[in-house]
């Protein structure tokens, strides 16, 4: 880990991801390529219309840290091989077709709103001529066996090293890089993946790596599902990120209304931080490369609660203490934040808290939440009472109505005796 710091990464927490090219203007899936075994004629409709007037980095730079989101990640190039920044190694770039080096903007305008930078890199490459033929490629049923066999990894691999090398001297300090993807037909041979992966440490010692070159990297990545307990490899604990899509698809896709709900993003955020973990939470901005309003409209609803409960995500962690049922913890020094799943009627017990609490408060409003420790026993409930709680449990009363926030968060100060 010499030279890589990766304070800022775990202390971070939510990020945000972009996936934006050729198949934004398919709007059908970032995969429309191979799913729909395109031959390159018809891909190429979409190099030619390609014209990303909308796409504005300074406005998604602001969007995102409104959001709460401390760092961004933009794909600079993806399977199809088309590519988001000015490349000598190969004309399919956004440089060459709209006169824009969309990377150098992003990277631009992220810094300019405080935000760390990432970028995405694919290893695959359907354009690539020596990219050699398997089942993901759009060519897989077209290419004669003797074309086939003419293609060369070794010249593929050249080209993709020389790229992540352009794209680690060309733009200033890149904070995170994140490669997709390794596959049983391909893995690190075909990758040269110790080679990279020394490379890219030796042009950029500070930069965070993923784990999907088939080698170990500096975080995993869990997509599209939803870790419920911290990650371990050979048993210890690692530090991961959870990427997910809005609707399912990564890329624009008109037609797909499948969206998930401010509320339960908002829910996989906490529980990111409550296992120790980030949430990476993607954009696919439209062919013409704005964000399309449910996006808009769910970043801003994000940002709403994100500006009251910062500071029970940034810089959180999990925490020691056991959560009541329908309940998450997470934890910052000696703040320890009860994010509320499902409101309660007046009270939440709190196990192992009597006598280390000093005060606590709803987290939107500073507004004081009391708290007691029970009668213990074993005594039954009667008509008017409820049943004693264990030794140890810490009673907050709550009023009736449940504040109108996405997650209600209880911020509990804790005395200098608690871990």
């Amino acid at each position: 880990m010499s030279g890589r710091s990766v304070e800022w990464f775990e202390a971070a927490r939510f990020g945000l991801f972009v996936h934006f090219g050729l198949y934004s203007l398919a709007a059908r899936h970032e995969w429309v390529r191979s799913r729909e075994a395109m031959p390159d004629a018809d891909y190429d409709r979409y190099l030619e219309r390609f014209d990303p007037d909308l796409f504005d980095a300074a406005a998604l730079a602001r969007a995102a840290r409104e959001a709460g989101m401390r760092y961004a990640v933009l794909t600079a190039k993806h399977h199809d091989g088309f590519c988001l920044f000015d490349s000598e190694l190969t004309d399919y770039t956004s440089a060459r077709v709209a006169g824009r080096d969309l990377v150098a903007e992003f990277a631009e305008a992220m810094r300019a709103e405080g935000l760390r930078v990432g970028l995405y890199y694919s290893l695959l490459d359907w354009h690539h001529p020596d990219f050699t033929i398997d089942r993901y490629h759009p060519l897989r049923d077209s290419v004669p066996p003797e074309e086939a066999a003419g293609r060369d990894m070794a010249r593929y691999r050249a080209y993709m090293h020389g790229q992540v090398r352009e794209l680690l001297t060309g733009y200033g300090p890149v904070d995170l890089l994140f490669f997709d993807f390794t596959y049983p037909a391909k893995g690190p041979a075909e990758w040269g993946a110790e080679e990279l992966m020394a490379m890219v440490r030796d042009l950029q010692p500070q930069i965070v790596v993923n784990d999907r070159l088939g080698i170990p990297g500096d975080y995993v990545t869990p997509e599209q599902y939803q870790p419920d307990r911290p990650l371990t490899r050979d048993g210890a604990e690692v530090m991961w990120e959870a990427c997910h899509t809005l609707n399912g698809s990564w890329g624009y896709d008109r037609d797909n209304h499948d969206y998930k709900t401010p509320d339960l993003l908002v829910r996989m955020l906490v529980q990111s931080v409550a296992c120790g973990g980030n949430l990476l939470l993607n954009v696919g901005p439209t062919g013409r490369g704005a964000l399309d309003p449910r996006a808009a409209e769910t970043l801003r609803a994000i940002g709403a609660w994100m500006s009251l409960h910062a500071r029970a995500v940034h810089g959180a962690g999990p925490s020691t203490f056991e959560a009541p049922p329908n309940a998450l913890y997470t934890q910052r020094g000696d703040r320890l934040y009860l994010h509320l799943l499902a409101w309660p009627l007046k009270h939440v017990h709190l196990p192992g808290l009597a006598g280390r609490v000093r005060y606590a408060q709803l987290l939107h409003d500073g507004s004081e939440v009391r708290f007691r420790e029970l009668d213990g026993g074993d005594h039954e409930h009667n008509n008017l009472a409820p049943p004693g709680r264990p030794p140890g449990t810490l009673t907050l009363t709550l009023p009736v109505v449940r504040p109108e926030v996405s997650l209600p968060v209880v911020e509990l100060v804790l005395g200098d005796e608690s871990p």
